[in-house]
């Protein structure tokens, strides 16, 4: 279970040095917007396609080493699954991961790639969470949440403090409003951890902006019974945590929401101005730019947060069929 502590700008600290020891960071793509340079951090090209290794990295190296060769268990669409796959591989450690049985294949694939072992569910009746739960107290394994874990908030919080020196080597300056996509908030409420000086923007698939409503109402907001269909699965997350939501709502964060149309946009503007490929969940924080969800300004970074695209899907998005 999950060690009940707050996450920190210090954690944060930390887990970029980790994050800096074993892999390059990020690209940072500059592209003129409006007349405004507008910063886009391309998490879509790390080694697993997404931000997500580096809260898997920070949390899987802070288990102590007696401890690894019961493995860790975790419950994710795709992403988490494939960072937690990716750092466990790494760490020689064994590796469970709980995937809805409608996961992309592509992210699917790549979990079992990875040397991960995948336990499916329904997602409509079961519950991933207590599915992993009961699988990691019968191993012994620790269970690692996808957002609602201090380390796994300061892991993706390293993507921040990269940014910024990015920035600043680039003549840019600090970073003052950050857009940011959101299922959990992990990579959010990290990001808010590592640039406390920078408004925060979350953005979340239209019928699954929780977070949005959550931050406007003071408390957390649950997405409805019955959500509409959204390509974005990495977004599919009923309830964020206490956790991630402290950490936006003390620091002022705000949300919005963006239409499947703005995200297959979104997708094809990736492609054609930037060269780059990304997931329908990863584009959304440029899908709230490019609507005008999100007023242009200077000193704004943008989370390009995953790229693991189901291909044939893709190329309907790229010839417009979809």
């Amino acid at each position: 279970m999950t060690i009940l502590r707050q996450p920190t700008r210090a954690g944060v600290r930390d887990a970029a040095a980790k994050v800096a020891a074993i892999v390059p960071p990020s690209p940072l793509f500059v592209t003129e917007i409006q007349g405004v340079m507008v910063a886009f951090k391309a998490e879509c090209l790390q080694p697993m396609g997404a931000f997500k290794l580096r809260g898997a990295w920070h949390r899987l190296t802070a288990i102590e080493s007696d401890s690894r060769s019961k493995g860790v268990v975790a419950f994710s669409s795709g992403n988490h699954a494939q960072g937690i796959a990716w750092a466990a591989k790494r760490l020689g450690m064994p590796a469970l991961i709980v995937m809805p049985s409608d996961a992309p294949k592509a992210k699917r694939e790549g979990t079992l790639a990875l040397g991960a072992e995948v336990v499916t569910y329904d997602r409509a009746t079961g519950s991933r969470e207590k599915i992993a739960a009961a699988l990691a107290e019968a191993r012994g394994a620790v269970l690692v949440p996808s957002f609602d874990d201090p380390w796994v908030i300061e892991g993706q919080g390293s993507a921040g403090i990269e940014a910024a020196a990015q920035m600043q080597a680039l003549g840019l300056g600090a970073p003052t409003r950050v857009v940011v996509p959101c299922g959990g908030g992990g990579l959010a409420a990290g990001l808010a951890l590592a640039l406390p000086d920078a408004t925060v923007t979350v953005v979340e698939p239209e019928g699954w902006d929780d977070m949005r409503r959550s931050l406007e109402a003071g408390w957390i907001e649950e997405v409805g019974d019955s959500p509409p269909p959204t390509a974005c699965d990495a977004l599919q997350t009923k309830r964020v945590s206490e956790l991630t939501f402290d950490v936006l709502s003390r620091r002022g964060a705000t949300g919005v929401a963006v239409s499947e149309a703005e995200i297959r946009g979104a997708q094809r503007w990736a492609a054609e101005r930037l060269r780059l490929v990304v997931e329908p969940g990863g584009a959304v924080a440029l899908a709230a730019l490019l609507a005008g969800r999100v007023a242009v300004e200077p000193g704004m970074l943008v989370l390009l947060s995953g790229g693991n695209v189901d291909l044939a899907a893709y190329g309907q998005v790229l010839a417009g069929t979809l």
